[in-house]
């Protein structure tokens, strides 16, 4: 994107799990998939969109996004292979850590097993553990890695996107061990983050950590592991309903014999089942890029993706709401042709989507709940906090409920109302104090002095993009620091916030005042939401 010491004030406690969430939309909700006009697309407009394809921005951002235009703000983010970004190495990350033994170690473990040599059998075990404790240690560093890249990075739809994607083709470290082939599946949702479709669907069948997670790996000619076809279909392209257990098994005979060696894919011949098979439809010695061909040839696949998409961009579906569900019916439906007609190509489907009068309506902003990532990288981005000590956030981001590399199940993480509960909701807000201020809950971080959050700089910014926050008058003030950090002015703690505001004395805002108001707000409800 273009541009990029107070003491804590008494904050309002943590408000119970079933106080945060979307409030109702109104009973008239725009299904209109045409692009929204220019004049309609204004600071509140480009807040929504940089929420959302990315993870927020600053004051200045917001209004250079709205001077460009709906348009050219999209293109700007779509198009980010165009935006400088620093190119990630194959060597990034030990490849060799985790590398199965050499013939020779293996036959001198088999003499010492022959020969009970307890001693060498003992040292064998100890490398393997140091080996496997460096591996966590990776993953790890991995993990800040990244967090970094989400919060530094010039390409925010590309941070965006393979979060998407990771989350969709879900594979835990936990089940894998192995640090490096997470990085390299890493590296293939990247390269396809906004790409086709049906390459990465082709690229995850080979993908060693997907091959391991669903025990791939382990599947034979005649005894075939229905593990990774089923997912392909169910979680990854197609969902329940939308193809048979026989289309489960004969998918699962054609993956045979796709395998991995060391880090890099295999396709074991001897172990691959040739035989004639039938698969949604298409019959003959299917391999699994014949599968892949079968799924991508159904119209299903193309709806499911669109849902897929829409529900990590625009809101969940279905909701629940009858005027928001009706709505989106269409706006999917849409997508779901364009998807269709671009033979796979992502870039049309968002460029429509995020251009479209629907995205922007008012029962779409403001209505997510935002995950652990979204709420650390967001707050950094936005209001320009010190990003303090990574490993930090991470602790936080999964005591919150969300630890990149780690997701809990095939099916990724949940998502919506589930990243809240009474527990989440101390974590948020003691990470987003620790974010403004340093201080911990067990004290203060001993940098935080060094790098205290800058509220001089955000305040210029306001006054750029929010014009009333130069003005005196409290109640303007007031409404252009909500309409910044939370969307809307009318939050029912208006007027709690309302009165801290008075207490400060007349005159325009000044930066400590301006932290203690953000720390109020990073309190409500509303504030978990984008």
């Amino acid at each position: 994107m273009p541009e990029s010491g107070a003491s804590v004030p008494p904050t309002p406690a943590p408000a119970r799990a079933k106080g945060v969430g979307p409030r109702q939309p109104d009973n008239a909700v725009s299904n209109s998939l045409d692009p929204i006009r220019p004049d309609e697309f204004g600071i509140d407009e480009a807040r929504h969109l940089i929420n959302r394809a990315g993870f927020g921005g600053s004051p200045g951002q917001l209004r250079t996004l709205a001077d460009w235009g709906p348009e050219k703000s999209v293109d700007y983010l779509l198009n980010y292979e165009q935006a400088p970004g620093e190119a990630i190495a194959d060597d990034a990350f030990d490849a060799d850590i985790m590398r199965p033994p050499s013939a020779e170690e293996r036959q001198a473990q088999r003499r010492a097993a022959a020969a009970r040599d307890e001693e060498t059998l003992a040292q064998i075990r100890v490398r393997r553990q140091n080996a496997e404790q460096a591996d966590r240690e990776q993953v790890r560093a991995m993990q800040r890695w990244w967090l970094k890249r989400m919060i530094e990075s010039g390409r925010p739809l590309e941070e965006k996107l393979t979060l998407f994607w990771h989350g969709h083709f879900a594979t835990s470290y936990r089940t894998v061990e192995d640090s490096y082939l997470l990085f390299r599946q890493h590296r293939l949702f990247r390269a396809h983050a906004a790409g086709n479709f049906g390459e990465l669907l082709f690229g995850i069948i080979r993908d060693p950590a997907m091959i391991n997670y669903l025990d791939n790996n382990d599947s034979r000619k005649g005894k075939p592991n229905e593990n990774l076809a089923r997912e392909l279909m169910e979680l990854f392209s197609l969902g329940v309903g939308n193809y048979t257990e026989q289309d489960i098994k004969e998918g699962a005979r054609a993956l045979t014999g796709y395998t991995y060696r060391d880090n890099e894919f295999a396709f074991d011949r001897a172990n691959h089942d040739g035989g004639n098979k039938a698969i949604l439809g298409r019959v003959g010695s299917l391999d699994g890029e014949d599968f892949v061909r079968a799924i991508l040839e159904k119209r299903e696949c193309a709806r499911f993706i669109a849902t897929k998409l829409y529900r990590f961009f625009a809101h969940d579906h279905p909701s629940g709401r009858a005027a928001l569900d009706r709505a989106a019916e269409p706006v999917i439906k849409g997508l779901a042709d364009t998807l269709l007609r671009s033979r796979y190509e992502l870039k049309p489907v968002l460029r429509r989507l995020f251009l479209s009068r629907h995205f922007y309506d008012r029962a779409i902003r403001d209505q997510q709940v935002k995950s652990p990532v979204q709420l650390l990288v967001g707050t950094i981005r936005s209001l320009n906090t010190p990003a303090r000590d990574l490993k930090t956030l991470l602790d936080a981001a999964n005591m919150m409920g969300q630890s990149l590399f780690f997701p809990p199940s095939v099916k990724g993480w949940d998502g919506g109302r589930s990243w809240i509960n009474t527990s989440t909701l101390f974590v948020r807000q003691n990470t987003l104090v620790y974010l403004l201020t340093g201080k911990r809950p067990q004290g203060k971080d001993p940098l935080a002095d060094d790098e205290p959050f800058d509220g001089v700089s955000l305040l210029e910014q306001l006054g750029l993009a929010y014009p009333e926050a130069r003005e005196t008058d409290l109640d303007a003030r007031l409404d252009a620091v909500l309409r910044f950090t939370v969307g809307r002015a009318d939050v029912p703690a208006r007027d709690t916030l309302r009165a801290f505001l008075a207490s400060r004395g007349p005159g325009p805002l000044d930066a400590p005042t301006l932290t203690h108001l953000i720390l109020l707000i990073s309190a409500i409800p509303e504030y978990q939401l984008c």
